[in-house]
């Protein structure tokens, strides 16, 4: 009897530890990086486990795609041609990394102090060994000039300068540590061999940090911290104003399914707003639809971003957009009072495109408050948008319609603004116009009662500010069916095209289609800050950095800082801008 509770006892702890283990592998800690950075820390990057996250990606729906065979054969490559990228992946493997970081410590006097380090498994001569390799290929082995190596607290730091550059790097144990500032690096060491007592001078203790990371989930593959107060200084008064709003931002990166999924923690007051997002704009989609977006309007947090006096992202062709939407705007003179008594507090932008339309179709809705008031608006707007187009005005069924008379330009466009007791639709011709208008009386649609929708919106949490979705397989089948036949064309009259591509090789739709489940995106705000999280093959957090990138190629850096403290705040709709005080006749 006593043998078998003995037995009984050791099997209650077994099952204990392995549920123990299980969930503590699911976890990630960070306490062991953020010990060895310093409190003012502007950013660092964390990857955990390089290995866990590499295989992660490779079971993804994204890389399934790219080993697809007609994937690869379209993407071949030259015979003969080295892949240096996979070469160092395989060689950082070896290694075993984890915690692999790099911060950013101070900007003081425009000057960066970067420090970077991981845990390496094996022998630090065989970590040596690859290590060097990578040093050899970032410095250039002919150009690179090693220094005296110098001796601190029984370590040996070596020095590569390369011009201005410099590089000092010292292995500590099981860590390798590298940085660009000789004292950056000896006080990496010094914290990680626990010379530092002072635990409140460490990043681990700033309070920011610490509510940013606690929005963030306990198991991630990739960590970024930013402090964006850092950046203020160098900022126009306004632009400086609103970035020091902003505490911290926290975002994460994990693999779940086979999907990405993102998490962004921006800590800032709540934008004032009684509205609650309804999503009721869902109605007006159709089986056609692939792109859908709801959120709140905050017109007094967004002026920044459209006025064409900011500067913000001036130079490229998205940058230009916004500062004429901006202009359009204040010309219009159109206060956020004005709009708040005619509108809803909520906006909407759904995206169709049927199976038989070369080119896709979009309205924007916003929900009706004040008929007479939302009319004359639109008038106002319609005729400030293009002071030379000539507007007709028509209304059927109590619905007030402002459309272009004629159309012009290589793509056919009238733009056409509906107003009922219900919403204000807003399109690019008057056909996509008049379909919204007939379904936005609906509770619902083929859209939103679609298993597609339904089965997203149910992964993120129930949205309070803001909701995205984007259906990839439906947009990558209309874009193949439109687009194919044009390219087989455009490279039977160019030859040369075939040089670089052989564009007869081009996936079927199918195969790409199978690997695409839509993006979905839910924004909350709790504890301080928005969070927004974005699940998907890519996630929309990709989609911004791509953004931010396009913005950067048409601009300078002082319009990419600009619009970085701009897009800091959440993702609200745009905004009219709040700066006119005038008001023209006619308009409510």
């Amino acid at each position: 009897m006593q043998r078998a509770f003995l037995f009984l006892i050791v099997g209650v702890l077994a099952v204990v530890a392995v549920v123990y283990a299980v969930r503590h592998s699911q976890t990630t800690s960070n306490t062991a990086v953020t010990a060895l950075l310093p409190r003012e820390t502007v950013a660092f990057a964390h990857l955990p486990d390089f290995n866990a996250a590499r295989k992660d990606w490779l079971r993804s729906g994204i890389y399934q795609l790219y080993t697809e065979p007609t994937v690869q054969e379209f993407l071949r490559k030259t015979p003969g041609q080295k892949n240096t990228a996979s070469n160092s992946l395989s060689e950082f493997e070896q290694l075993d990394p984890k915690d692999a970081f790099v911060a950013l410590t101070s900007i003081a006097n425009n000057t960066p102090k970067l420090v970077a380090g991981f845990r390496y498994a094996g022998s630090q001569s065989a970590a040596e060994a690859i290590i060097g390799r990578w040093r050899a290929n970032l410095l250039g082995e002919s150009d690179a000039t090693k220094g005296e190596p110098q001796d601190y607290e029984q370590h040996k730091i070596d020095i590569y300068t390369r011009g201005p550059f410099t590089i000092a790097s010292a292995y500590d144990g099981r860590w390798f540590f590298a940085a660009n500032d000789l004292a950056e690096l000896k006080a990496v060491i010094d914290r990680a061999d626990g010379r530092v007592k002072d635990r409140q001078s460490l990043l681990s203790a700033d309070e920011s940090f610490r509510a940013a990371m606690a929005e963030m989930p306990s198991r991630y593959a990739l960590c970024f911290f930013l402090q964006p107060k850092t950046f203020a200084a160098n900022l126009s008064p306004e632009h400086r104003a609103a970035l020091e709003s902003v505490g911290a931002v926290c975002a994460t990166t994990r693999f779940d399914n086979g999907e990405i999924h993102d998490a962004l923690f921006v800590a800032m007051p709540k934008a004032q707003s009684v509205a609650t997002l309804t999503r009721a704009s869902a109605a007006l989609g159709t089986k056609d639809t692939f792109l859908y977006v709801a959120s709140l309007l905050d017109f007094s947090k967004q002026v920044a971003l459209l006025d064409a006096s900011s500067g913000i992202g001036g130079g490229s062709f998205l940058g230009s957009a916004l500062q004429k939407m901006g202009t359009v705007l204040e010309r219009a003179q159109i206060t956020s009072d004005q709009w708040n008594a005619a509108f809803a507090g909520e906006g909407g932008v759904l995206a169709d495109w049927a199976t038989n339309a070369h080119w896709p179709s979009a309205v924007a809705t916003f929900p009706v408050k004040d008929f007479a008031r939302a009319k004359n608006m639109a008038g106002v707007i319609a005729h400030a948008s293009d002071e030379d187009a000539v507007w007709q005005e028509s209304d059927r069924n109590g619905v007030h319609y402002f459309s272009v008379a004629a159309a012009s330009g290589f793509l056919v466009m009238r733009p056409t603004i509906a107003v009922s007791e219900r919403a204000m639709i807003v399109g690019l011709d008057p056909g996509s116009v008049q379909a919204a208008v007939e379904r936005s009386g609906s509770a619902a649609s083929d859209f939103s009662n679609g298993s597609n929708y339904k089965a997203a919106s149910a992964s993120m949490p129930a949205p309070t500010h803001f909701f995205a979705f984007v259906d990839l397989a439906l947009l990558y089948a209309r874009i193949d069916s439109t687009l194919r036949p044009l390219l087989l064309m455009g490279a039977a009259f160019v030859p040369d095209v075939n040089d670089h591509v052989d564009l007869s090789k081009v996936p079927p739709a199918e195969i790409v289609t199978k690997h695409l489940a839509p993006i979905v995106s839910s924004q909350i705000y709790r504890n301080g800050g928005y969070l927004t999280e974005s699940v998907g093959p890519i996630t929309l957090s990709h989609s911004g950095i791509a953004l931010v990138a396009l913005i950067a190629l048409g601009g300078d850096s002082a319009n990419l800082t600009n619009t970085l403290g701009s897009l800091a705040s959440p993702p609200l709709m745009i905004s009219p801008s709040a700066t006119a005080t005038a008001t023209p006749a006619g308009t409510p």
